[in-house]
């Protein structure tokens, strides 16, 4: 089969032909449909952060497909099947997938960093933790369920817990930031979308965002001022969700006293914290990762029936040969979702 391989950071992946994966009894094999393309995976080709697996290895944690085989012990697929696989395979016995947050399994395998990945024409995947998903959804654009919705579903209703009324200040808009600013506007929140790019902010307006700050140029006092000036003193939930260290200290700082800051995006920069702020006004700072395997088919049931949107999020679609291509894309910040499609 095809696949793109990664061998190491600040190098471009290659196109190679590598073996199929071969299946144990409790996994499927996926003709791969599409697969996101993430910031996740640019942290490693770019930043040197390290997979657990060393390079070479295929990257990709975001597709859906077509089941082609299925493993002696399989009772819950057969071949044919519309599939989707999370990006996290959990242990189902240590001590926080026994508490329910299988999310932060302390054995966690993740497609595309623990094992290889999905950038390839077949993948393989323990068949409990995949979905099932309706016809009636687009299975490539579907693929972005796995990780750009389910993310920050979890981050939206478990982690901040958005209630109906709650002021949100959504800060980075990019394929994981537009769908917490639909999925926050859809739990009833009162949603300002904050980036520097203009269609990104105009598609958070068209998502569900009341309102929308342009911060290019403006410093963070200003931010701050024009939040306060919309939430009547500060936002009730603040949510970082591109990794930026600069947002992410601007976070804390947006909510009003008993405020909760939720952090969703990544990065490998240490950022300063004032606990002075934290402590005098009770502010919470929680932290988010992926989603639990509770929450997958009433994402599903949300996207089926209409009240989160995946058509606006993808913007562009590159064949696999075209992945680098993808990438540069996502580098410039002039994509939401962008999915390779086989």
């Amino acid at each position: 089969m095809k696949a793109a391989i990664f061998h190491g950071p600040n190098q471009p992946l290659k196109i190679e032909e590598v073996e199929t994966p071969q299946i144990e009894a409790h996994e499927i094999l996926v003709k791969v449909a599409a697969c996101g393309v993430c910031n996740t995976d640019a942290h490693y080709i770019d930043h040197g952060v390290p997979t657990f697996k060393k390079p070479p290895m295929i990257l990709g944690h975001e597709p859906s497909g077509i089941v082609e085989e299925v493993g002696a012990d399989v009772t819950n697929f057969t071949a044919g099947d519309r599939v989707l696989i999370p990006p996290v395979f959990s242990c189902g016995h240590c001590d926080n997938c026994r508490l329910g947050r299988e999310n932060i399994c302390l054995n966690m395998v993740m497609l595309g960093n623990h094992i290889d990945g999905a950038y390839a024409e077949y993948t393989k995947a323990p068949a409990k933790d995949c979905q099932h998903l309706p016809e009636e959804l687009p299975l490539e654009e579907s693929s972005i369920i796995a990780d750009a919705i389910s993310t920050p579903f979890h981050a939206v209703k478990n982690r901040a817990q958005v209630k109906p009324g709650d002021s949100v200040v959504v800060f980075g808009c990019g394929g994981v930031g537009m769908n917490v600013v639909q999925i926050a506007a859809a739990a009833g929140g009162s949603v300002i979308a904050v980036d520097i790019v203009d269609f990104k902010l105009e598609t958070a307006k068209k998502l569900g965002a009341i309102h929308t700050i342009n911060a290019k140029g403006k410093e963070d006092k200003a931010i701050l001022k024009e939040i306060r000036s919309l939430t009547g003193g500060g936002a009730d939930i603040s949510i970082e969700a591109i990794g930026n260290p600069k947002t992410i200290e601007l976070g804390p700082a947006a909510v009003k006293a008993g405020g909760c800051h939720c952090q969703v995006g990544y990065t490998h920069h240490s950022v300063p914290v004032n606990a002075g702020r934290l402590m005098f006004r009770e502010i919470e700072i929680k932290g988010s990762l992926g989603c639990r395997p509770v929450d997958y088919p009433k994402i599903i049931e949300m996207v089926r029936t209409g009240k989160i949107q995946l058509e606006p999020v993808v913007t562009h679609r590159f064949k696999l040969e075209e992945i680098n291509d993808a990438f540069d894309l996502l580098r410039k910040g002039e994509s939401l979702r962008s999915i390779i499609v086989f």
